[in-house]
């Protein structure tokens, strides 16, 4: 992985002072990602989240902190509470022998998460949380100085993209590098003629996959909360439903999440029906990003587990993606046609 040095723990040990925690708190990896996440256990838990140097610059990080807290505040959909350091800032600087990372802070969310048990989350719920998210992001005054990344096809697609090239991932043969490498023409021809015109395109979590959805099994109707906002920024809303099937775009789950996913955004928002005929390129660009952040974050907690076959298959489902056009259909449309 690109960036986050092997010490992180000791980056998180040296900003629980900030905080007014004991140096010596117990601390437990949560997840090895982008960042390195970790649980303060004491008698107030929180959650601190050591950032890799060069993925997001401060200000970025303070904007997405923004968006997480307005939303909790300002709409019904559940995210962290931001904990400030004692010194009221929303991110600590924490150096370690000349090197200098950031960390936040933000409250522990119990349960687990939505890829630990999918049975317990309610995908229309999804959708309808993604809808009010949109709609927030489209009328939200941001502070100034907000700023975040952009996901275009450029940033996804191209050989310099923000999470890697899919051409190196391993085990694809020539064969699979074409099949991928046609259906990315595709996807770009398609999402250069559909635009970048505000009804489709804005601030987005970029990121709803399932092991970013908090649920608490054992209280029933607790509901979902959002977590993890590190690659928010501007892109296609429909991106964030490619997102809620990452890693399982070619199983008859996906398809499930999806129908619901969409029964639920449309209660409570509206998607064009030229909209909802790119929804298979959105969930095919997903997986070829997917594909390309497998090749560059091989030692991440989610790389390591989809196994050898995930890019081969990534050019199966490429074939499929051009070939089939009835694909996912019936989860699109269903009872909506």
């Amino acid at each position: 992985m690109s960036g986050l040095p092997s010490n992180h723990m000791t980056f998180a040990r040296a900003s629980l002072a900030a905080y007014g925690r004991a140096t010596d708190s117990s601390l437990r990896l949560l997840s090895l990602s982008e960042n390195a996440t970790y649980f303060v256990e004491d008698d107030e838990p929180m959650v601190l989240r050591v950032h890799r140097p060069g993925y997001h610059s401060l200000d970025a990080i303070r904007s997405e902190l923004a968006w997480m807290k307005a939303l909790r505040s300002e709409t019904p959909v559940a995210t962290p509470e931001l904990i400030c350091a004692r010194d009221g800032s929303d991110v600590v600087t924490a150096e370690v022998d000349g090197a200098v990372l950031h960390v936040d802070a933000v409250t522990y969310v119990p349960g687990c998460t939505a890829e630990e048990d999918p049975d317990a989350v309610g995908f229309d719920e999804l959708g309808r949380l993604t809808a009010i998210m949109h709609d927030h992001a489209r009328h939200w005054t941001a502070p100034g100085g907000f700023t975040r990344f952009r996901w275009d096809l450029e940033t996804i697609l191209g050989p310099q993209a923000r999470w890697g090239n899919w051409r190196l991932a391993p085990g694809l043969t020539e064969s699979d590098r074409d099949w991928i490498g046609r259906a990315a023409a595709d996807i770009s021809e398609r999402l250069t003629e559909f635009g970048c015109a505000t009804d489709r395109f804005g601030l987005v979590h970029a990121d709803l996959r399932l092991a970013n959805l908090m649920v608490d099994p054992s209280v029933p109707g607790s509901g979902i909360t959002v977590i993890d906002f590190d690659d928010c920024g501007w892109s296609w809303y429909l991106a964030d439903l490619g997102a809620a099937v990452s890693f399982i775009e070619d199983t008859p789950a996906g398809e499930r999440i999806i129908s619901e996913w969409l029964t639920g955004y449309l209660d409570v928002g509206t998607i064009a029906p030229d909209h909802l005929e790119l929804i298979p390129a959105f969930v095919m660009m997903r997986r070829i990003m997917l594909t390309a952040w497998i090749a560059s974050h091989f030692d991440a907690d989610s790389a390591i587990g989809v196994g050898e076959d995930f890019a081969p298959n990534t050019a199966r489902l490429a074939e499929r993606y051009l070939h089939d056009r009835s694909w996912l259909r019936e989860a699109i449309f269903g009872s909506r046609c």
